[in-house]
């Protein structure tokens, strides 16, 4: 994760130092991941949530991975209308999980936990509509970003390479950085002239040929968010 760090910082040294007006948001909210990839693909055909009870178990879907997200965006005034900025956010889903089709001799389950985390860090041109009878200021905005993200599987895992298939205490991960872009719609909504109220919905795209124990596997980082911040204006 120290890299992801690196390379924002190598961002902001991007944004003018001699802009302007800065502002800084805060946000929390929730991110809706698209999940269209072969490695969810096959956790959803492997595993279920633990403890489904269903006699036909249904697996790990989209509506599973949602989680919280969060971050902080800065960006400065580089001509009328117009922002550049940088920004880095985090999401983290946890799983746990037992084989759907599968079970100890005794009957009981399999088990294991899933976990992925992503950093998107972004680069952003925001453009601001302004009007003289309202201070209400929604934007566009477009970006480009480098996602650092961390996929494990841990705990007790069926050996499908050996005819008794025995089951195994073990972890699998893989992390990486997936590039991407990004478009988001927001509005600010001042409460006086150094502080707004800021609610953002967001669409991020990018994929990654994943490495280390699941090589074989594509990653999709792509997803949706939803923010709702605090923004300070400098």
């Amino acid at each position: 994760m120290n890299r992801a760090w690196v390379v924002w910082g190598a961002l902001a040294l991007a944004v003018p130092a001699s802009a302007s007006a800065g502002n800084l948001t805060l946000r929390v909210g929730g991110f809706f991941p698209s999940a269209e990839s072969n490695l969810f693909a096959d956790v959803n055909e492997l595993y279920t949530r633990v403890g489904s009870g269903d006699e036909q178990p249904p697996g790990i879907e989209k509506s599973d991975w949602v989680g919280a997200t969060g971050g902080l965006a800065y960006f400065t005034k580089v001509a009328p209308n117009v922002e550049l900025g940088v920004s880095v956010d985090g999401y983290g889903r946890q799983i746990d999980t037992s084989y759907r089709n599968y079970t100890r001799p005794s009957g009981s389950e399999i088990e294991q936990t899933l976990r992925v985390r992503m950093v998107p860090i972004g680069l952003s041109i925001r453009f601001v509509s302004t009007s003289r009878r309202t201070r209400v200021a929604p934007y566009l905005e477009f970006g480009g970003d480098l996602i650092s993200y961390k996929y494990e599987e841990f705990g007790d895992f069926i050996d499908f390479f050996d005819d008794d298939l025995p089951v195994l205490d073990d972890a699998f991960v893989s992390e990486g950085f997936g590039f991407g872009f990004h478009v988001a719609a927001g509005l600010k909504i001042p409460i006086n002239h150094d502080f707004s109220i800021v609610g953002e919905g967001r669409y991020q795209r990018a994929k990654d040929q994943m490495t280390d124990d699941f090589r074989d596997y594509e990653i999709d980082l792509s997803g949706w968010s939803a923010t709702v911040g605090f923004n300070i204006r400098f």
